[in-house]
């Protein structure tokens, strides 16, 4: 390949949200991701409207997985002119159709609440996106397999390798042919997994590479065992029933949920915690869980032993998936104690808001936090202790117990993420750090520095290096 080889950081760079990480290769760009930004709501929107970067000059896409803040902001890049292919593994594919309607579905019901009560002379409220947009976006879909490889444009080469993060999810290995019989190996790990989580198959490791480009979320802390949460959960859930409460717990409908669901069936089944009503109250999930069971090649042995058991690891026959509103709704009056599962994981939007406002007041009742909440969010809030939130417009005094189970982490911790380092035949001569505040980002880069590591950055928004 002829001409300079660059990398620029345009999301997640010290951040948690917005992954987009673009590859310069001479005249052209292949774009890494392309996540919506979360957080203080005016600035997220404002990045997410206003792509740094033309869309136009961006010839294909690399997709690490499903999670909005990864994929959840490419039909807008295609409504912007993109009309490359956007490669992806099948899994992910499949998650996409579900998810970027859901997402299309939510803008323009969000647009059409602001336009109700804009103001005199104000402008008119625009979806991100719509259901048109996705549309076109799946069309440009390359579903790609595990372990084979493809390729992006001449003298570009990519690989999926699985990530163990959620459903399809994959660490990308990239080799840019560089003139020769010259290679850059660049390999981005997207979001990884941890070992031993439920259902699915543990991270691959890793043989070698030139550039690193790695996530940093738990960059300096470890997660409990996993080994040890269905315990935890069930105590929790015990506990709270034996109270007559009810646990709400905000999930992400892809891959938190279904791992939740998958234990929860367990501990019913096996006598563990009481048989309580346990309500999936997302469409979304439900509708992502059954793209799991289409899935089996994904699955560990454990899940494996089940499904041949004749069991049910998603629990169709025992949990109560909740699709209309008005049946959200009267899960208010429910008397007695349940579990509510229901997204946003974040607690930034979504039914779980409604079931937040309802439960939040009632020392009975517990709010388990079960994933990562980032800066500025409800979730954050709830979890740093706050004694009054604000919900829907509204000023709540929190009552609920609540607990954050982080050993369902679906994230590598500090140790995972050393060892997906340290366990290459043939390490990076450069590590990017992305993917993490950036208190976590320089504790992760310290230690690989002191495993050796010879360059360690924390690219900040915008910062563009030279890969040659």
């Amino acid at each position: 390949m002829n001409g300079e080889i660059d990398i620029s950081f345009w999301g997640a760079a010290r951040d948690v949200t917005g992954s987009r990480h673009l590859l310069g290769l001479g005249a052209e760009q292949v774009l890494m991701d392309c996540g919506l930004v979360q957080g203080k709501r005016a600035e997220a929107n404002r990045q997410n409207r206003e792509l740094p970067f033309k869309a136009t000059g961006v010839t294909a896409v690399l997709l690490s997985h499903a999670h909005m803040d990864h994929g959840g902001n490419l039909p807008s890049l295609v409504k912007h002119g993109f009309k490359g292919k956007i490669h992806c593994t099948r899994a992910t594919a499949d998650l996409l159709a579900v998810m970027l309607k859901d997402s299309a579905h939510i803008q323009e019901r969000d647009a059409e609440w602001l336009n109700r009560r804009r103001k005199r002379g104000e402008a008119l409220v625009e979806p991100l996106y719509d259901l048109a947009d996705v549309e076109r976006t799946l069309k440009l879909l390359e579903p790609q397999p595990y372990r084979k490889a493809f390729a992006v444009r001449p003298g570009l080469t990519a690989t999926f390798r699985d990530a163990g993060h959620i459903l399809g999810s994959a660490f990308i290995e990239t080799a840019i042919e560089r003139g020769g019989g010259q290679r850059l190996r660049l390999t981005f790990s997207g979001d990884l997994g941890r070992r031993f989580l439920p259902i699915l198959k543990d991270p691959e490791q890793p043989e070698a590479a030139d550039v690193l480009i790695m996530e940093s979320t738990y960059g300096d802390r470890f997660h409990a065992d996993i080994r040890g949460a269905e315990e935890k959960l069930g105590e929790i859930v015990g506990r709270t029933a034996a109270r007559g409460g009810k646990v709400i717990i905000p999930a992400f409908s892809v891959g938190r949920s279904q791992e939740l669901i998958y234990e929860l069936h367990r501990l019913i089944t096996a006598g563990e915690i009481p048989d309580l009503p346990v309500y999936i109250d997302s469409p979304l999930t439900a509708k992502a869980s059954q793209v799991f069971a289409d899935h089996e090649e994904c699955f560990d042995a454990e899940t494996w032993a089940v499904l041949a058991a004749g069991g049910d690891p998603f629990g169709f026959s025992r949990m109560r998936y909740v699709e209309s509103v008005e049946e959200s709704k009267r899960l208010n009056n429910h008397r007695g104690p349940c579990v509510i599962i229901s997204a946003s994981g974040m607690c930034e939007a979504g039914r779980v808001l409604h079931h937040l406002a309802n439960s939040v007041e009632d020392a009975r009742n517990t709010v388990l936090i079960v994933g990562f909440q980032a800066g500025h969010t409800l979730g954050r809030r709830l979890e740093e202790g706050a004694k009054q939130v604000r919900i829907l417009g509204e000023e709540y005094q929190v009552a609920a117990e609540v607990v954050a189970l982080h050993a369902y982490s679906a994230h590598a911790d500090r140790l995972d993420l050393l060892r997906f380092y340290s366990g290459m035949r043939e390490k990076p001569a450069r590590i990017f750090l992305v993917h993490g505040e950036e208190r976590q980002s320089e504790a992760l880069a310290a230690a690989l520095r002191e495993q050796g590591a010879p360059d360690v950055q924390v690219p900040a928004f915008g910062e563009r290096f030279r890969l040659e």
